[in-house]
């Protein structure tokens, strides 16, 4: 919206990020790392500034340089979920990979190195929207020209993979499944789910398990399917075998593919259960905690109706009072449309209509 970034709580609380006074460019996009303790911002100019999350100090800053003297404008951040590693989508067409704790080791005015250059060499293809996978090894960019995805190996640099949608549609956003080898990708209205194939192969699991192109008969053995096999060999562990083992199933686990890279140790605060609500076959209209609660009223007031229906919560809602905002401008991803309106009045000239005659200008219109 060409106005500074504002950091909003739930409580409705608000606060502006400042912009740089030397870089006074409002085109500004901004990311919480994946901590949440700092705010990193990118502006038209190519400065990326690290702010603390709580204070709004500044502690980082660099600038996204094309060659040696010139700039280039900063699109989208993107943070990995394992790692410290982020992603800046810039204008000039290149995806560059830099380490977090390097740039907050450059400090202000800093010059980071980053890890990696990703780009297309052959069609210089920009990129609408770019992403981590979900263990941080892979990187995958949408094209802003066609439905088109690509995805390099973050390690060596090198393009792995190039996927294709329906030709004619052109891509909006592209996310990574953070835990599968899942990705979704929206175009023209459509979501796309990209995996790999499944192949179904049983001897992997049962060693002895042969597939057969044709049917076979089978020779049963003599003791196949008796009760109790009496040629069977006694062995001397035979009282251990029988006796039953204790599963536990009280106690919760946490699953460790849901951790990050610093998260190992196990922590109280965290969510490690969810309870399911019952599954009931044919739930009425009034079924929640709100329908029983008008439920109870309804009998104990006597004044309760079949057809009644229960009352919704209203959301709260907080308005925000934004110092000189924009006027009259619409939101980025809703003005790609010019609209009709303006279009249809703007060509029209002031004046009488072009079929009325001289004498009819007093006569009212019937």
């Amino acid at each position: 919206m060409r106005h500074a970034a504002v950091l909003v709580t739930v409580d409705g609380g608000h606060r502006i990020i400042p912009p740089e006074e030397e870089d006074n460019d409002l085109n500004i996009v901004a990311s919480f790392d994946r901590r949440g303790d700092h705010i990193y911002t990118g502006n038209g100019r190519g400065k990326v500034l690290v702010l603390c999350s709580k204070t709004l100090e500044n502690k980082a800053s660099f600038k996204v340089t094309q060659g040696t003297t010139s700039v280039t404008a900063i699109k989208t951040i993107e943070f990995s979920r394992r790692g410290n590693s982020f992603l800046l989508n810039s204008a000039d067409r290149i995806i560059r990979v830099y380490d977090s704790k390097t740039v907050l080791e450059c400090g202000k005015d800093g010059d980071p190195e980053p890890l990696q250059r990703l780009q297309d060499l052959v069609n210089k293809t920009t990129w609408k929207k770019c992403c981590f996978s979900g263990d941080g090894e892979y990187v995958c960019a949408g094209s802003a020209r066609q439905h088109a995805l690509y995805i390099w190996e973050k390690s060596i640099g090198n393009i792995v993979k190039i996927l294709h949608g329906t030709k004619g549609e052109l891509l909006l956003d592209v996310v990574w499944h953070p835990l599968r080898p899942i990705i979704a990708s929206v175009a023209s209205g459509v979501v796309s789910i990209w995996s790999q194939t499944q192949v179904e192969n049983w001897s992997a699991f049962a060693p002895d398990f042969k597939e057969l192109d044709e049917n076979v008969e089978y020779e049963e053995r003599e003791s196949e399917f008796d009760l109790e096999d009496e040629d069977r060999s006694i062995t001397p562990d035979e009282k251990k075998q029988d006796e039953d083992i204790e599963v536990d199933v009280t106690s919760i686990e946490p699953i460790a593919a849901c951790y990050s890279s610093d998260e190992e140790e196990d922590r109280k605060e965290q969510l490690l259960f969810l309870p399911v609500a019952p599954e009931i076959e044919e739930p009425e209209d009034t079924w929640g905690i709100e329908g029983l609660d008008s439920l109870e009223t309804g009998r104990k007031s006597g004044d309760s109706k079949e057809n009644s229906s229960p009352k919704k919560k209203r959301p709260k809602t907080y308005d925000i009072q934004l110092e000189n905002p924009p006027i009259n401008e619409l939101h980025p991803l809703l003005a790609s449309k010019p609209s009709k309106d303006k279009s249809t009045y703007s060509g029209k000239r002031a004046g009488r209509p072009p079929n009325s005659k001289k004498g009819d200008r007093g006569k009212p219109g019937k």
